[in-house]
């Protein structure tokens, strides 16, 4: 069953934040993932919460997501969004067909 990590950033270094984007990508498609959505527009439709910078990204399996947000491949990415940014993170299991 698919898997999906949304992850809410507020880049707090925009320049250093360009290294991660370029580092990110390569990392999640090892482990067999992709982009739903990364910093587009967002519009919140009800509450308060304000979206800085919203990525959405779709595993085949949440072990698979596990394992990439863990892996030795994203570990340098991992520490530069960490250096650049402010993240909040969840894993959600998409639902069967």
């Amino acid at each position: 069953m698919s898997a999906y990590v949304i992850v809410d950033v507020e880049v707090t270094d925009p320049e250093g934040y360009k290294d991660y984007i370029q580092a990110a990508p390569p990392t999640i498609a090892i482990y067999g993932g992709r982009y739903i959505a990364r910093g587009g527009a967002t519009e919140t439709l009800e509450g308060e919460w304000q979206a800085k910078r919203l990525v959405i990204l779709e595993f085949p399996t949440a072990e698979q997501a596990r394992a990439w947000l863990n892996s030795p491949e994203y570990a340098p990415a991992r520490a530069l969004r960490h250096k650049y940014a402010k993240t909040n993170m969840v894993l959600v299991e998409g639902i069967a067909p």
